[in-house]
């Protein structure tokens, strides 16, 4: 029976130091600011969008949301954020996924600064990433809160072998990037990996990685024994329930760590998003943070 990897606890653990280093910038007379735009009344962004505006104030981070209706023209943000990135106060912005199809989201990602790409989605940042340059830089969040999980953890990524399946620029490609900086052999998969091939590397693999949006996927029968497996999927199935991209009674007894869904990989992304927010924003005015802070 597999270990539950507790996100919940993790994060807020997370937010808690998050919440130090607020304290620590105000007493130098800074306050972080975030910057949110949401386009449109897409109903499961405004639940993401109101979750993090609550964590946000908690921890002590500024958090305006810019709200507006689904015929914006691409114009209108792309001033409204030129006018963000000249924004002193503000240290990290971020345009809520998905946006309305008249706008591109590739030119909206670029127009933002990649001082100031809290979602590191910025081709500056992502090449920054890919390249495994020294220094710092925003990364995105889902990837590098699950790096957060699995260090508090004790899994050590170099020697191992590493699964990836999905291939998104929010989870997947970082993911990918980030492992291999951590000197795992990663093998990233995707729609277009054969079915046969799938289950040959998932049985080799001590660490698997899914974020597809296809509910049960993977299944028990797929893993390794004792593998660590962390579901970044979150679906709603006809019922109301909620479920992963792993078919978790079937993996889970033969799991050695496994995320549940809810509860696991989710709550690390908004606590993520907190914690580049605060680095950003002592970035930006100076002000030197305590050492190791990020250490769950």
């Amino acid at each position: 029976m597999a270990k539950l990897i507790d996100g919940k606890a993790i994060a807020k653990a997370l937010r808690a130091s998050v919440t130090e280093q607020a304290t620590r910038l105000s007493e130098a007379g800074v306050v972080p600011g975030l910057a949110v735009i949401l386009v449109g009344d897409d109903p499961a962004s405004e639940i993401y969008v109101r979750n993090k505006e609550r964590a946000a104030s908690k921890a002590g981070v500024n958090a305006q949301t810019i709200r507006y209706d689904a015929e914006t023209a691409e114009e209108t943000l792309l001033a409204k954020i030129a006018e963000l990135n000249a924004d002193t106060s503000v240290d990290a912005i971020l345009v809520q996924s998905p946006v309305p199809g008249h706008i591109d989201e590739h030119k909206i990602q670029e127009a933002i600064s990649p001082a100031k790409d809290v979602d590191g989605f910025h081709p500056e940042n992502i090449g920054r990433l890919y390249a495994n340059r020294e220094g710092y830089y925003p990364i995105a969040n889902t990837p590098r809160g699950i790096m957060t999980m699995l260090a508090h953890e004790g899994v050590k990524l170099a020697g191992k072998n590493v699964v990836i399946i999905g291939r998104s620029i929010l989870v997947g490609r970082p993911m990918f990037a980030l492992a291999q900086a951590a000197d795992a052999t990663v093998s990233l998969l995707h729609r277009y990996t054969p079915d046969n091939l799938r289950h040959e590397l998932l049985q080799q693999a001590d660490v698997v990685i899914v974020a597809t949006g296809v509910a049960g996927l993977v299944t028990g029968a797929d893993l390794k024994a004792g593998a660590t497996v962390i579901d970044v999927g979150i679906n709603r199935m006809a019922d109301g329930s909620l479920v992963g991209d792993v078919d978790f009674a079937s993996a889970e007894p033969v799991a050695g760590l496994i995320t549940p869904v809810p509860g696991g990989v989710g709550p690390m992304t908004i606590a993520t998003l907190l914690q580049t927010t605060a680095e950003l924003a002592a970035l930006h005015h100076g002000v030197t943070l305590e050492a190791g802070w990020q250490t769950i």
